[in-house]
């Protein structure tokens, strides 16, 4: 069985790593370089950055910020936000991002994920998916949960597994910033329907919710924010825990 991730998740505003509760009441947490090599040195698997405004405000991310991540940090890492084109993601990597992740502009053109997977392969494509449960049903927002897209979960899921993405980072927004554990119900249904990893992220607040997402929820790698940022769960002593537990990880 492959080793579960531990993936600390930076969401980057301005420059400046934010979080909030249920995508809103943003604070400034910090540089991004600093909390990226925090993180490198003290036993995460990797790393995601998501630039959380750039698609709503038109800009790209800074090439600049990415290089200096890399030259930063010894663990691959996932740079997201304001990638609308193949041009976007040809910068990225270029700059040192290991994969990149994808959300309103391949709603907006699914096409964007055939054609960067066709042209760099589909490990370097991450589709994140940011979702409300809403009346039993699942749906799929962008523009970093700003606006309704009118589709499905499972079904958008599905689609984006076909048109080559290599992996999933599905977000609830309902559970995001609460601490009160991820959607594993849904999760375990998620990876009932797909042959590609399943990144979960949105509702960690101890160490028993990464031990849940990883089986009741079938996760391949638990996403965290606050938890870690704020020093609440120590990842050294999350993964001994875990390998307590009979849940592979690399310690």
């Amino acid at each position: 069985m492959l080793a579960k991730r531990i993936v600390p998740c930076l969401d980057v505003k301005d420059g400046k790593v934010v979080k909030g509760v249920n995508f809103r009441n943003l604070r400034d947490i910090g540089d991004p370089v600093e909390h990226g090599a925090f993180y490198s040195s003290a036993g995460a698997d990797e790393l995601v950055y998501l630039d959380i405004t750039a698609t709503n405000e038109k800009r790209k991310l800074l090439a600049g910020l990415v290089r200096r991540i890399a030259e930063t940090i010894s663990i691959p890492f996932t740079v997201g936000g304001g990638i609308i084109e193949i041009d976007d993601a040809v910068v990225l990597l270029d700059a040192g991002a290991d994969k990149i992740s994808v959300n309103s502009a391949a709603l907006v053109d699914p096409g964007l994920i055939d054609r960067i997977a066709a042209l760099y392969g589909s490990q370097f494509i991450v589709l994140a998916i940011d979702a409300k449960e809403e009346r039993g049903v699942w749906k799929v927002y962008a523009g970093g949960g700003t606006r309704p897209t009118g589709r499905e979960l499972f079904s958008w899921a599905r689609e984006v597994q076909e048109r080559g993405a290599g992996e999933i980072l599905f977000t609830s927004m309902n559970h995001d910033g609460t601490k009160k554990g991820y959607a594993c119900k849904t999760l375990a249904a998620l990876s009932d329907i797909l042959s590609i990893p399943l990144i979960a992220s949105g509702g960690a607040g101890r160490k028993e919710h990464f031990a849940e997402v990883f089986t009741k929820g079938n996760a391949d790698a638990a996403l965290a924010a606050s938890v870690f940022h704020y020093r609440e769960i120590e990842i050294d002593e999350l993964k001994k825990e875990l390998h307590e537990k009979n849940i592979p990880v690399r310690l």
